[in-house]
């Protein structure tokens, strides 16, 4: 629903990037249906796929995938460049989503001179740029230090409130709380039933061995 944040739970390799790459239009599922916004995402074909891709949805990458000559201000405007917005107008709407995310005093700063964290704020900011309805992030909070993890957090639960379908990909346990669904993408390990135990042992027994 408008304003719900969805986290996609699992270790590595249940699915978590294929799914959000299917959500996305980048992949094609080999069964099922895929719904945005009442358009048939797994019915598109060609420029079709591409309107959606460019206007339905707004991707933020693990690795950032910031373009390390350009200005943070400049990678969140990228997409309304390529789009053949004016460059005032696209640097206008960067400028605004990154005093939303907190990083207007880092505007001019290019990826390298950005912490971990700061990098991923601008990635999200650029997530944002088009005003997608659905935001997809994969493992945002993967590369970051618990500081800067719990501040993109932040701004995603902050998020929410325009209404936007936001959807993330995480193992990082901290997200659940935040979110309005968790999806399981693995089945949980099997637990045990059987009462504890208790074993005694004499004074210098040896309880384990290596090897």
């Amino acid at each position: 629903e408008p304003g719900e944040l969805v986290v996609l739970l699992g270790p590595s390799g249940s699915g978590k990037t294929t799914l959000l790459s299917c959500l996305g239009g980048i992949l094609a599922p080999t069964s099922g249906r895929i719904v945005v916004d009442d358009v048939e995402v797994t019915g598109l074909r060609g420029s079709e796929l591409e309107e959606y891709r460019r206007t339905k949805v707004g991707f933020v990458f693990q690795a950032f995938n910031l373009v390390a000559s350009l200005s943070a201000r400049e990678n969140v405007a990228v997409p309304l460049l390529l789009n053949g917005i004016s460059r005032r107008a696209a640097l206008a709407r960067a400028d605004e989503l990154l005093a939303r995310v907190g990083m207007a005093d880092r505007a001019r700063h290019k990826p390298a001179e950005l912490s971990g964290g700061q990098q991923q704020r601008v990635a999200v900011a650029r997530g944002l740029i088009r005003d997608p309805r659905v935001l997809l992030a994969d493992e945002p909070t993967a590369n970051l230090d618990y500081i800067s993890a719990e501040a993109v957090i932040d701004l995603l639960r902050a998020l929410r409130a325009d209404g936007r379908v936001i959807v993330v990909s995480t193992h990082d346990a901290r997200l659940v709380p935040i979110a309005d669904r968790v999806v399981h993408m693995a089945e949980d390990a099997a637990t045990t039933d059987a009462p504890p135990v208790t074993v005694e042992y004499v004074a210098g027994e040896t309880i384990f061995n290596q090897g």
